[in-house]
């Protein structure tokens, strides 16, 4: 049972549908959405985390978070979004507000009542990183951090060595994959190829006839020219419910290997690349199967893309 969920995000328009995926789903209580600046501003990420989630006819309570990383600018990601991170839909305002407390004080309070429960990042980790260096123990009451970020061993999708959500904050994201939290990676490349959604599998949610479903497509239809424009390939790809979908469910990874995950933070060229050595040719004794303090990332390669779409129709088919 994957029981309880906090959700720190940056919310646009794959986010939107991961956090129906969680919303919607009968064993999950999500205990709390926080809010980050990534894809748009932190302002605008709030008032879409609550527009969606009443959708869902859901009161779970929002709190919003970091305007920008923790050193560096903020570099938004609305080329790929929208200015509004929907599509630009014209969507209304929430009928609701964010909650006044801040998200990182949100996240230690909810870590410290909630032990155990799972943890799912879907944009930069300046939150989840400020959390820990307020309260460094919560990285022990964890019980799963997924994490959708990084590209690891593979070309990423804001430079050649890296992916967005690592690579707007990386500091942060350092911080977080060596606070010895129970990490998953769900790198950017499991999105791609057989994952992305093609025009058959739109056409088939589109079938559906919801108003979820309408939503879940429709808020993605400039992440869908962007997509072409950026890899040349025709689809909408969801990064962010892939791995909503994993941590709802962890065998929708059908191939992961625990390692030893740093952050490039130094150098301009590869800034935020996340580095797996993943044949161990470092011979550090950190990255050998009988290491088990900080520092270790179960890292998922491969995803069963019958499994993931089966689960993302399976929410949207219902509301």
């Amino acid at each position: 049972m994957p029981g309880t969920f906090l959700i720190d995000t940056d919310t646009a328009s794959d986010d939107a549908v991961a956090l129906i995926m969680a919303l919607r789903a009968p064993d999950v209580r999500v205990a709390a959405i926080t809010t980050v600046a990534g894809n748009v501003a932190v302002a605008q990420a709030t008032r879409n985390a609550l527009y969606t989630a009443e959708l869902c006819g859901s009161d779970v309570p929002v709190f919003a978070g970091a305007c920008r990383p923790l050193w560096r600018g903020y570099m938004h990601a609305e080329w790929f979004h929208g200015r509004d991170g929907l599509g630009d839909h014209g969507y209304p305002e929430p009928g609701r507000a964010a909650e006044t407390q801040h998200a990182v004080d949100a996240i230690v309070a909810c870590v410290r009542e909630n032990p155990g429960l799972t943890l799912v990042t879907l944009g930069p980790l300046t939150n989840v990183a400020l959390a820990l260096a307020k309260d460094r123990s919560i990285a022990g009451k964890v019980g799963r951090c997924v994490v959708m970020g990084g590209n690891p061993c593979c070309e990423g999708n804001v430079t050649p060595a890296a992916e967005y959500n690592i690579w707007v904050d990386p500091e942060a994201a350092r911080i977080v994959l060596r606070s010895g939290m129970p990490i998953e990676l769900v790198g950017w490349h499991l999105c791609r190829g057989e994952a992305a959604l093609n025009p058959a599998d739109i056409a088939h949610v589109q079938g559906m006839g919801t108003p979820l479903a309408k939503f879940a497509i429709e808020c993605n239809s400039r992440g869908m020219e962007a997509y072409r424009e950026q890899t040349g390939e025709v689809g909408i790809s969801l990064p962010d419910p892939i791995a909503m979908a994993i941590a709802l469910d962890a065998s929708v990874c059908n191939s992961a290997s625990d390692h030893l995950v740093d952050v490039e933070v130094a150098s301009e060229l590869t800034r935020g690349m996340t580095v797996v050595d993943r044949l161990n040719v470092s011979e550090d004794e950190r990255n050998r199967d009988t290491w088990r303090d900080a520092g270790r990332v179960r890292v998922c390669w491969t995803i069963d893309h019958a499994r993931w779409k089966a689960a993302l129709y399976g929410v949207l088919s219902c509301g």
